[in-house]
Protein backbone atom coordinates (compact mmCIF):
# COMPACT_ATOMS: atom_id res chain seq x y z
CA UNK A 1 0.00 0.00 0.00
CA UNK A 2 2.77 2.58 0.83
CA UNK A 3 4.11 2.46 -3.14
CA UNK A 4 0.36 3.27 -4.16
CA UNK A 5 -0.84 6.75 -5.42
CA UNK A 6 -3.66 8.14 -3.66
CA UNK A 7 -5.41 7.49 -6.91
CA UNK A 8 -4.29 3.86 -7.19
CA UNK A 9 -5.65 3.27 -3.66
CA UNK A 10 -9.19 4.32 -4.53
CA UNK A 11 -8.96 2.05 -8.00
CA UNK A 12 -7.72 -0.94 -5.99
CA UNK A 13 -11.18 -0.76 -3.43
CA UNK A 14 -13.19 -0.08 -6.04
CA UNK A 15 -11.59 -3.49 -7.73
CA UNK A 16 -12.20 -5.42 -4.70
CA UNK A 17 -15.93 -4.13 -4.55
CA UNK A 18 -15.05 -1.93 -0.99
CA UNK A 19 -14.14 1.84 -0.01
CA UNK A 20 -11.06 3.06 1.03
CA UNK A 21 -11.37 3.45 4.68
CA UNK A 22 -10.49 7.20 5.88
CA UNK A 23 -8.96 9.03 8.61
CA UNK A 24 -10.56 12.52 8.64
CA UNK A 25 -8.28 15.85 9.46
CA UNK A 26 -9.39 16.74 13.16
CA UNK A 27 -8.01 19.77 14.74
CA UNK A 28 -4.95 18.79 17.32
CA UNK A 29 -5.95 15.43 16.88
CA UNK A 30 -4.57 13.83 13.63
CA UNK A 31 -0.57 14.72 14.54
CA UNK A 32 1.84 12.23 13.64
CA UNK A 33 1.68 9.98 16.23
CA UNK A 34 -2.62 9.24 15.87
CA UNK A 35 -1.91 9.39 12.28
CA UNK A 36 0.28 6.21 12.58
CA UNK A 37 -1.61 4.20 15.05
CA UNK A 38 -4.77 3.90 12.82
CA UNK A 39 -3.00 3.55 9.96
CA UNK A 40 -1.54 0.49 11.94
CA UNK A 41 -5.21 -0.74 13.13
CA UNK A 42 -6.36 -0.72 9.38
CA UNK A 43 -6.79 3.02 8.22
CA UNK A 44 -5.99 3.38 4.78
CA UNK A 45 -5.27 6.72 3.90
CA UNK A 46 -4.91 9.96 6.38
CA UNK A 47 -5.34 13.12 6.67
CA UNK A 48 -3.33 16.53 8.60
CA UNK A 49 -5.16 18.53 10.95
CA UNK A 50 -6.21 21.48 8.94
CA UNK A 51 -3.22 24.34 8.73
CA UNK A 52 -4.04 28.13 8.06
CA UNK A 53 -2.45 28.65 4.39
CA UNK A 54 -1.91 32.19 5.57
CA UNK A 55 0.56 31.27 8.37
CA UNK A 56 2.23 28.29 7.08
CA UNK A 57 3.38 30.19 4.23
CA UNK A 58 4.48 33.06 6.98
CA UNK A 59 6.16 31.24 9.20
CA UNK A 60 8.61 28.69 9.30
CA UNK A 61 7.91 28.55 12.92
CA UNK A 62 4.56 27.81 12.24
CA UNK A 63 5.42 25.45 9.95
CA UNK A 64 7.49 22.90 12.19
CA UNK A 65 4.68 23.00 14.73
CA UNK A 66 1.92 22.29 12.42
CA UNK A 67 3.13 20.29 10.03
CA UNK A 68 5.45 16.88 11.36
CA UNK A 69 5.96 13.26 9.25
CA UNK A 70 8.68 10.43 8.84
CA UNK A 71 8.95 8.42 5.99
CA UNK A 72 6.74 6.33 7.23
CA UNK A 73 3.83 8.68 7.42
CA UNK A 74 2.27 7.87 3.71
CA UNK A 75 0.12 8.00 2.33
CA UNK A 76 -0.93 11.36 4.20
CA UNK A 77 -2.94 14.48 2.58
CA UNK A 78 -2.12 17.76 3.62
CA UNK A 79 -5.40 19.79 4.55
CA UNK A 80 -5.29 23.58 4.45
CA UNK A 81 -7.93 26.59 4.99
CA UNK A 82 -7.29 29.61 3.01
CA UNK A 83 -9.57 32.25 1.41
CA UNK A 84 -7.27 33.17 -0.94
CA UNK A 85 -6.17 30.99 -4.17
CA UNK A 86 -2.99 32.28 -4.67
CA UNK A 87 -2.02 31.89 -0.68
CA UNK A 88 -3.11 28.41 -1.20
CA UNK A 89 -0.91 27.26 -3.77
CA UNK A 90 2.43 28.66 -2.14
CA UNK A 91 1.36 27.16 1.28
CA UNK A 92 0.70 23.84 -0.83
CA UNK A 93 4.24 24.18 -2.89
CA UNK A 94 6.27 24.11 0.29
CA UNK A 95 5.03 20.37 0.92
CA UNK A 96 5.73 18.96 -2.52
CA UNK A 97 7.46 15.33 -2.19
CA UNK A 98 6.50 15.67 1.56
CA UNK A 99 2.61 14.66 0.92
CA UNK A 100 0.78 12.41 -1.34
CA UNK A 101 -2.05 15.32 -1.64
CA UNK A 102 -3.28 18.56 -0.52
CA UNK A 103 -6.72 18.34 0.49
CA UNK A 104 -9.12 22.19 0.87
CA UNK A 105 -11.29 22.79 3.65
CA UNK A 106 -14.46 23.92 2.05
CA UNK A 107 -16.62 22.39 5.17
CA UNK A 108 -15.78 24.04 8.59
CA UNK A 109 -18.91 25.14 10.26
CA UNK A 110 -17.65 27.18 12.69
CA UNK A 111 -18.20 30.79 12.86
CA UNK A 112 -14.51 31.79 13.00
CA UNK A 113 -13.97 29.91 9.63
CA UNK A 114 -17.09 31.32 8.40
CA UNK A 115 -15.81 35.42 9.64
CA UNK A 116 -12.48 34.46 7.96
CA UNK A 117 -13.76 33.74 4.88
CA UNK A 118 -12.55 29.81 5.14
CA UNK A 119 -14.27 26.44 5.19
CA UNK A 120 -17.85 26.23 4.84
CA UNK A 121 -17.60 29.78 3.96
CA UNK A 122 -16.12 28.47 0.51
CA UNK A 123 -19.47 27.05 -0.18
CA UNK A 124 -20.94 29.85 -1.12
CA UNK A 125 -17.90 30.51 -3.68
CA UNK A 126 -17.80 27.85 -6.42
CA UNK A 127 -15.74 29.97 -8.72
CA UNK A 128 -13.16 30.78 -6.03
CA UNK A 129 -12.64 27.06 -5.05
CA UNK A 130 -12.44 26.18 -8.73
CA UNK A 131 -9.78 28.91 -8.87
CA UNK A 132 -7.91 27.27 -5.64
CA UNK A 133 -8.16 23.82 -7.23
CA UNK A 134 -6.77 24.68 -10.69
CA UNK A 135 -3.67 27.21 -8.70
CA UNK A 136 -2.68 24.42 -6.48
CA UNK A 137 -2.25 21.85 -8.54
CA UNK A 138 -0.21 23.87 -11.22
CA UNK A 139 2.17 25.00 -8.19
CA UNK A 140 2.39 21.41 -6.04
CA UNK A 141 2.04 19.28 -8.73
CA UNK A 142 0.05 16.85 -6.22
CA UNK A 143 -3.25 15.69 -6.50
CA UNK A 144 -5.88 18.15 -5.35
CA UNK A 145 -9.41 17.27 -3.16
CA UNK A 146 -11.82 18.88 -1.90
CA UNK A 147 -14.19 18.81 1.44
CA UNK A 148 -17.58 19.52 1.30
CA UNK A 149 -20.58 19.93 2.79
CA UNK A 150 -24.30 19.12 0.87
CA UNK A 151 -26.14 22.53 0.40
CA UNK A 152 -29.48 22.70 0.92
CA UNK A 153 -29.88 22.96 -2.82
CA UNK A 154 -28.48 19.82 -4.00
CA UNK A 155 -28.01 22.15 -7.50
CA UNK A 156 -25.37 23.97 -5.94
CA UNK A 157 -23.34 21.27 -4.81
CA UNK A 158 -23.69 19.61 -7.89
CA UNK A 159 -22.58 22.75 -9.01
CA UNK A 160 -19.60 23.18 -7.23
CA UNK A 161 -18.41 19.34 -7.86
CA UNK A 162 -18.75 19.77 -11.87
CA UNK A 163 -16.54 23.19 -11.46
CA UNK A 164 -13.85 21.25 -9.64
CA UNK A 165 -14.02 18.42 -12.02
CA UNK A 166 -13.55 20.58 -14.84
CA UNK A 167 -10.22 22.46 -13.42
CA UNK A 168 -8.55 18.33 -12.53
CA UNK A 169 -9.63 17.70 -8.95
CA UNK A 170 -8.95 14.46 -7.62
CA UNK A 171 -11.63 13.26 -5.56
CA UNK A 172 -14.05 14.57 -3.44
CA UNK A 173 -15.45 14.39 0.28
CA UNK A 174 -19.08 15.11 0.93
CA UNK A 175 -20.05 15.15 4.58
CA UNK A 176 -23.83 14.50 4.66
CA UNK A 177 -24.71 17.36 6.44
CA UNK A 178 -25.53 21.04 5.69
CA UNK A 179 -22.75 23.95 7.44
CA UNK A 180 -26.18 24.76 9.29
CA UNK A 181 -26.57 21.50 10.15
CA UNK A 182 -26.31 19.89 13.94
CA UNK A 183 -24.00 17.28 14.68
CA UNK A 184 -26.81 15.47 16.07
CA UNK A 185 -28.94 15.56 12.86
CA UNK A 186 -28.67 12.89 10.41
CA UNK A 187 -26.69 12.37 7.57
CA UNK A 188 -28.57 12.85 4.14
CA UNK A 189 -27.24 9.56 2.77
CA UNK A 190 -29.29 10.02 -0.69
CA UNK A 191 -27.90 13.50 -0.99
CA UNK A 192 -24.26 11.09 -1.12
CA UNK A 193 -25.93 8.81 -3.57
CA UNK A 194 -27.47 11.68 -6.04
CA UNK A 195 -23.60 13.55 -6.04
CA UNK A 196 -22.01 10.32 -6.40
CA UNK A 197 -23.96 9.27 -9.47
CA UNK A 198 -22.78 12.67 -10.63
CA UNK A 199 -19.08 12.45 -10.25
CA UNK A 200 -16.75 11.10 -12.68
CA UNK A 201 -14.21 11.25 -10.00
CA UNK A 202 -13.74 9.51 -6.54
CA UNK A 203 -16.58 10.01 -3.70
CA UNK A 204 -15.59 9.62 -0.10
CA UNK A 205 -18.92 9.76 2.29
CA UNK A 206 -17.99 11.40 5.48
CA UNK A 207 -20.95 11.41 8.33
CA UNK A 208 -21.85 9.22 11.27
CA UNK A 209 -18.93 6.43 10.61
CA UNK A 210 -18.99 5.04 13.80
CA UNK A 211 -17.91 1.47 13.51
CA UNK A 212 -16.67 -1.12 10.61
CA UNK A 213 -20.44 -2.04 9.61
CA UNK A 214 -21.03 1.60 8.88
CA UNK A 215 -18.35 1.31 6.06
CA UNK A 216 -19.84 -1.51 4.43
CA UNK A 217 -23.34 -0.15 4.78
CA UNK A 218 -22.41 3.20 3.16
CA UNK A 219 -20.86 1.73 0.27
CA UNK A 220 -23.97 -0.49 -0.40
CA UNK A 221 -26.34 2.50 -0.14
CA UNK A 222 -24.59 5.44 -1.60
CA UNK A 223 -21.48 3.71 -4.04
CA UNK A 224 -19.55 5.95 -2.37
CA UNK A 225 -15.31 5.56 -3.23
CA UNK A 226 -14.13 5.86 0.47
CA UNK A 227 -15.70 6.31 4.16
CA UNK A 228 -14.44 8.90 6.51
CA UNK A 229 -14.05 8.52 9.87
CA UNK A 230 -13.54 11.16 12.73
CA UNK A 231 -15.14 11.14 16.35
CA UNK A 232 -15.29 7.35 15.65
CA UNK A 233 -11.61 6.89 14.73
CA UNK A 234 -11.31 9.25 18.01
CA UNK A 235 -13.21 7.08 20.25
CA UNK A 236 -11.61 3.64 18.75
CA UNK A 237 -8.72 4.15 16.50
CA UNK A 238 -9.11 0.44 15.98
CA UNK A 239 -12.50 1.12 14.48
CA UNK A 240 -11.80 0.15 10.66
CA UNK A 241 -10.00 -3.47 12.13
CA UNK A 242 -13.44 -4.41 13.24
CA UNK A 243 -13.31 -3.73 16.97
CA UNK A 244 -16.43 -3.07 18.94
CA UNK A 245 -13.87 -0.14 21.58
CA UNK A 246 -10.41 0.43 21.53
CA UNK A 247 -8.34 -2.41 22.53
CA UNK A 248 -5.49 -2.17 24.69
CA UNK A 249 -2.95 -2.91 22.74
CA UNK A 250 -4.09 0.41 20.71
CA UNK A 251 -3.89 2.52 23.72
CA UNK A 252 -0.07 0.78 24.69
CA UNK A 253 -0.02 1.54 20.83
CA UNK A 254 -0.48 5.34 20.88
CA UNK A 255 1.43 6.01 24.67
CA UNK A 256 4.39 3.97 22.88
CA UNK A 257 4.07 6.47 19.49
CA UNK A 258 3.12 9.47 21.15
CA UNK A 259 6.75 9.28 23.52
CA UNK A 260 8.77 8.27 20.77
CA UNK A 261 7.40 10.78 18.25
CA UNK A 262 6.89 13.43 20.25
CA UNK A 263 3.21 15.15 20.81
CA UNK A 264 2.25 18.14 23.32
CA UNK A 265 0.67 17.21 26.59
CA UNK A 266 -2.67 18.33 25.95
CA UNK A 267 -2.60 16.27 22.57
CA UNK A 268 -1.84 13.35 24.01
CA UNK A 269 -3.80 13.95 27.48
CA UNK A 270 -7.24 14.57 25.44
CA UNK A 271 -6.60 11.89 22.95
CA UNK A 272 -6.35 9.26 25.82
CA UNK A 273 -9.44 11.09 26.95
CA UNK A 274 -11.01 10.07 23.73
CA UNK A 275 -9.72 6.63 22.95
CA UNK A 276 -11.03 5.60 27.20
CA UNK A 277 -14.09 7.20 26.93
CA UNK A 278 -16.07 3.80 26.79
CA UNK A 279 -13.29 1.72 28.24
CA UNK A 280 -12.95 3.33 31.89
CA UNK A 281 -15.91 3.99 34.56
CA UNK A 282 -17.13 6.98 35.59
CA UNK A 283 -14.36 7.39 38.45
CA UNK A 284 -11.23 6.38 36.57
CA UNK A 285 -12.87 8.74 33.49
CA UNK A 286 -12.81 12.07 36.07
CA UNK A 287 -9.17 10.27 37.39
CA UNK A 288 -7.80 10.64 33.92
CA UNK A 289 -9.02 13.76 33.08
CA UNK A 290 -7.66 15.57 36.43
CA UNK A 291 -4.12 14.15 35.13
CA UNK A 292 -1.86 17.46 34.66
CA UNK A 293 1.25 15.92 33.21
CA UNK A 294 2.63 13.21 31.15
CA UNK A 295 4.17 11.08 34.24
CA UNK A 296 0.43 11.51 35.89
CA UNK A 297 -1.21 10.13 32.86
CA UNK A 298 1.36 7.05 32.92
CA UNK A 299 1.28 6.59 35.93
CA UNK A 300 -2.76 6.49 35.88
CA UNK A 301 -2.39 3.44 32.96
CA UNK A 302 0.01 1.49 34.46
CA UNK A 303 -2.01 1.33 37.18
CA UNK A 304 -4.77 0.14 34.95
CA UNK A 305 -3.29 -3.00 33.82
CA UNK A 306 -1.23 -1.03 30.13
CA UNK A 307 2.22 -1.48 29.64
CA UNK A 308 3.07 0.62 26.76
CA UNK A 309 4.78 -2.00 24.98
CA UNK A 310 4.04 -1.99 20.85
CA UNK A 311 1.94 -4.64 19.70
CA UNK A 312 2.69 -6.51 16.28
CA UNK A 313 0.04 -4.46 14.42
CA UNK A 314 2.09 -1.69 14.84
CA UNK A 315 4.10 -0.17 12.13
CA UNK A 316 8.07 0.90 12.27
CA UNK A 317 8.15 3.96 13.59
CA UNK A 318 11.69 5.74 12.51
Amino acid sequence: MENQTVLELFKSAREEGRCLKIAAPMVRFSKLPFRHVVRSWGCELVYTPMIMAESFIASSRARDIEFTTNHHDRPVIVQFAAHDAMELSKAAALLAGKVDGVDINCGCPQRWAIKEGVGAALLKKPELVRDMVKMTRESSGLPVSIKIRTDPDLKETLRLTRLAEEVGVSFITLHGRTALSKPSDPVDFDAIRLVKEHLRVPLVANGDVKQLQDVYDIFNSTGADGAMAARGLLVNPAMFSGYDQTPTECVNDYVYSALQLGTRFEIFHKTLEWMLCEVLNKSDRIHLNGCVSVSGVLQFLRARGFDFRPSERLLPLL
